[in-house]
């Protein structure tokens, strides 16, 4: 079946869905593989839970019935299907990159656009090569502008996912050092962000741009990039920002280029590293016709979640629960954020960072050095790679079960805790010892 056709058949049915546990009526279910199944096997399945259509594309499963669709790759023909729809729909898509904050920075545009617009963002973390054709395939048709959120860890994947969401609009968070191991080195973290920059400029883009960050600025001038809002902390830029108190929730001030009268905020998150998630949601909130007090209304009443940059009070202690991802960049950016709020008493727990390569041991040796030149009540260090560091300087887990039976022991009351972690060291369970 061609995609124009799976196309009108889409458009009867526009609910499609990947996992059976989320079957809902009339939907079309795209059986997709994964390393330890084969959705084939499930399309009879999801018929009987109530699915219109199934795509398959193992013809051991196919029987004669015009609800099923066989197509030779079923991830493929998902893709295309979302490209397909995409190019039906004549409207503004901001995509957004980079290795630490492109989640917030989504919530934050679709806080702040949501003023105005009838908006749709990426939801969770539904950003790679399967989460942007469910994205694009969730636009309805009075959508007037969408959000997309993308993802990599290895070279063009960026440069694939422009080519199914075709971002009219786009901007890079920043550049660090994560996901090495599918990058191969820093330069290979910025060739791959950087394709984002390079669709934008051989389709007419725009683009948002910090232009304060170095790397950006280098990956602007080398693609010769002309069509650029800049925003940042410096008064030339177009959008100018800077941090007025972080204790611990941030209060910043806006202003435009060439305007003296500033704009106050008062936000729900931590962390000044968010300053530029928050600048960039108000460059293109201006950008697209919003007015200040329509942008600062989004900026404000903008509430974190998904373990990112979230306050958390518990019966004893206040968290920075910040453990949903972790690579050099966000761990030293949160470590600078703790060392500036006023506390009487502050700990951090740090976990291992995954996916760094053979930048592993250095990067999580820098941080420990950094940790201690901060003056804080308490160091804990958790995971195999921090371990390997071990000294008497500190306190050293190998993992998280070990620290969380050390809490239970001794227990830490009346701190301010930095929790911070790759997701897959389970963080989560340190909650209910603190």
């Amino acid at each position: 079946m061609d995609i124009a056709k799976l196309y009108q058949i889409y458009l009867a049915h526009p609910t499609v869905c990947t996992d059976t546990r989320q079957i809902s009526k009339d939907c079309i279910f795209f059986a997709l593989h994964g390393e330890t199944f084969d959705g084939n096997s499930f399309a009879e399945n999801a018929l009987s839970l109530g699915a219109a259509y199934v795509v398959i594309d193992n013809k051991a499963y196919h029987q004669d019935q015009a609800a099923y669709i066989l197509v030779p790759d079923v991830l493929e023909t998902l893709q295309q299907l979302a490209e397909y729809h995409r190019q039906q729909l004549h409207i503004p898509i901001i995509g957004v990159t980079g290795t630490n904050g492109k989640t917030t920075t989504k919530e934050l545009l679709y806080s702040v656009l949501s003023q105005k617009y009838k908006c749709f963002a990426t939801k969770g973390n539904l950003n790679n090569h399967i989460g942007v054709p469910l994205t694009l395939l969730s636009l309805t048709s009075d959508i007037e502008l969408a959000i997309v959120e993308m993802g990599a860890n290895h070279q063009q994947e960026i440069e694939f996912l422009c080519h199914i969401a075709h971002p009219t609009h786009g901007l890079i968070t920043n550049v660090g050092k994560a996901h090495l191991e599918g990058f191969g080195s820093f330069e290979g973290v910025m060739k791959t962000k950087g394709e984002l920059y390079d669709y934008l400029q051989n389709h007419q883009g725009k683009v948002f741009l910090q232009g304060d960050n170095e790397f950006l600025q280098s990956m602007s001038k080398d693609r010769a990039l002309t069509d650029i809002t800049y925003y940042g902390f410096s008064e030339h830029h177009d959008v100018q920002g800077g941090l007025i108190v972080a204790d611990p929730f941030i209060k910043i001030y806006w202003k435009k280029a060439g305007l003296s009268e500033k704009q106050e905020v008062q936000t729900q998150l931590t962390g000044a590293y968010n300053l530029e998630n928050i600048l960039a949601a108000v460059a293109v909130g201006l950008h697209f016709g919003l007015t200040e007090a329509e942008i600062n209304q989004g900026i404000s009443s903008y509430q974190p979640k998904n373990n990112r940059s979230q306050i958390t009070k518990t019966a004893h202690n206040t968290i920075i629960a910040d453990y949903y991802n972790a690579n050099a960049s966000s761990m030293h950016a949160a470590l600078e954020n703790i060392a500036v709020i006023q506390a009487p008493n502050k700990a951090i727990i740090l976990g291992d960072m995954f996916e760094m390569g053979d930048q592993s041991a250095i990067e999580h040796e820098k941080l420990v050095i950094k940790a201690k030149s901060l003056g804080l009540a308490q160091l804990l260090f958790v995971g195999k790679a921090f371990y390997a560091l071990k000294d008497d300087e500190a306190l050293f887990f190998e993992n998280t079960a070990d620290v969380k039976e050390y809490l239970l022991d001794q227990p830490l009351k009346d701190y301010l805790i930095l929790l911070k972690a790759s997701r897959g060291m389970a963080f989560e369970r340190l909650l209910e010892v603190l």
